[in-house]
């Protein structure tokens, strides 16, 4: 009987650039062994399938889809660790090996230990390979062997560091070396196809590898060379829009980096930006890693007893984009419609969460973890607790964001505003930053009555900059 050597697909759904296969198969060539490509299906992320989990499982689906298409079979195991694994390992008794990119994540840490402990007492080894990020966590680390705790120095140490290079991946001994056998988990591959994409409901366009590399293209070839001046801006397609593709891993980091490498000379200071703004998500990977208590509790020491609003009122109007506020609003709006949120407006959405409302950060994250269908889990924690004051290398607690000069600094025209929040689409230019000031003739003129069509100022901005300041230095008002 020969050795099968199994592919474990988690955020990476895609052929190319791909070391996971490419170990595999080199594996089985070396002992003329064969080669399953499965994903486990954790009850864990089934609870509620939210539109994270949506837009997640319909790439898994056109993943699976588009290896058909290949003459590549993808099985699904479903079930608890022990019993999907126990699945997998009775119905490929000669299962020699476990390829699977490594997991930073305290859930992927614990998962990985317990199937690894699993499969080791039979027998079976388990390889954990890099391939999620540019650079490991312990890659870039001060001379002491210590974390980086500022992002600046880190990324002068990223930035010397070699990258690894772009896996070429031999899909045709891939499809040449499968082992033929049908279903692994019948019954989990019912419940995947009969259940949980059954209550996935959205129509995503664009889902899959192929679509990710025109993405890239079109990002290289249209919007590269503008990117420092114009990814503020949510008005305007100012962003490479690639962070789905990088959460699924339909697109490779590597294969992202290298690509807009190649431009520096051509794209200047757009590429430099980019490739830093990929050094950021390698940092708070790296963070994460070494703190992983970070996701309940602040990394600051000094703020993990602050008093946080807990006004359950005030957190659904800014679920809602119900502030008063319209570029608040219209960032809420988006993430409801699309999933998807300008980087501009969720460092602004977050500051006004923790710093207008001073509800707590950790409220923030959770919903953005149930939204957002590129949720990192290390970048948005990262990204929650720098708004909020209370992270590593985060904006200074009297830095407090004003919505209004930020919504005249990057949607001048009101443009953005005007497309998701439908009730300011009639008023003027000159209003649309604070509807509130219309006077009454311009507010039927505008088919929009503050107070009754769109929301009041939910808060004083002036006043909770105040409080929000007074809150941090622990002071009393």
């Amino acid at each position: 009987m020969k050795p099968v050597y199994g592919i474990w697909l988690r955020n990476n759904f895609r052929l190319q650039d791909q070391p996971v296969i490419q170990k595999a198969i080199e594996a089985a060539r070396t002992n003329d062994g064969t080669i399953i490509v499965f994903f486990h299906l954790h009850p864990y992320f089934l609870k509620k399938i939210h539109l994270h989990h949506d837009y997640f499982f319909q790439t898994l689906e056109r993943f699976r889809k588009d290896c058909q298409e290949d003459s590549i079979r993808v099985h699904i195991i479903y079930g608890e660790n022990e019993e999907a694994f126990t699945t997998l390992t009775k119905e490929i008794p000669s299962l020699e090996a476990v390829f699977h990119l490594e997991d930073f994540t305290p859930f992927g840490r614990d998962r990985d230990e317990e199937v690894s402990i699993f499969l080791h007492s039979k027998g079976i080894e388990t390889v954990a390979l890099r391939g999620s990020h540019i650079h490991h966590p312990e890659e870039v680390l001060k001379d002491d062997g210590s974390p980086y705790q500022v992002f600046t120095p880190y990324y002068r140490q990223w930035a010397k560091q070699t990258k690894p290079s772009v896996v070429e991946t031999n899909i045709k001994e891939l499809i040449s070396r499968q082992e033929d056998v049908k279903a692994i988990d019948g019954q989990g591959e019912k419940h995947f196809e009969n259940d949980v994409l059954k209550r996935c409901t959205m129509n995503w366009n664009a889902l899959g590898e192929s679509f990710a590399r025109e993405r890239l293209e079109t990002f290289l070839d249209e919007g590269l060379i503008n990117y420092e001046e114009w990814r503020d801006r949510p008005d305007c397609k100012g962003t490479s829009r690639l962070s789905p593709y990088i959460k699924t891993g339909t697109l490779s980091v590597r294969t992202i980096f290298h690509t807009v490498h190649d431009r520096i000379e051509s794209a200047g200071k757009g590429a430099e930006t980019y490739l830093k703004e990929l050094a950021w998500r390698d940092f708070y990977a790296m963070i994460y890693s070494f703190y992983p208590q970070t996701k309940d509790q602040e990394y600051q020491e000094k703020y993990r007893s602050i008093s946080w609003n807990t006004d359950a009122e005030l957190l659904e109007k800014w679920k809602k984009g119900e502030t008063g506020f319209p570029i608040v609003d219209a960032g809420m709006r988006q993430l409801q419609s699309i999933g998807w949120m300008h980087n501009r407006l969720r460092m602004i959405t977050a500051s006004f969460l923790t710093k207008d409302y001073q509800i707590d950060w950790r409220e923030g994250e959770k919903y953005f973890s149930e939204k957002l269908i590129d949720y990192d889990e290390a970048s948005n924690i990262g990204g929650w607790q720098w708004a909020a004051s209370v992270g590593t290398d985060a904006v200074p607690y009297f830095r407090v964001f004003n919505p209004t000069r930020q919504s005249e600094r990057f949607d001048k025209d009101g443009r953005f505003i005007k497309k998701y929040v439908r009730e300011l689409a009639h008023v003027p230019e000159k209003y649309i930053h604070e509807p509130m000031k219309m006077p009454k003739n311009v507010q039927a003129d505008s088919q929009c009555s503050i107070g009754e069509d769109y929301p009041e100022p939910t808060v004083d901005h002036g006043l909770q900059r105040k409080r929000a300041i007074a809150l941090f230095k622990g002071e009393n008002e």
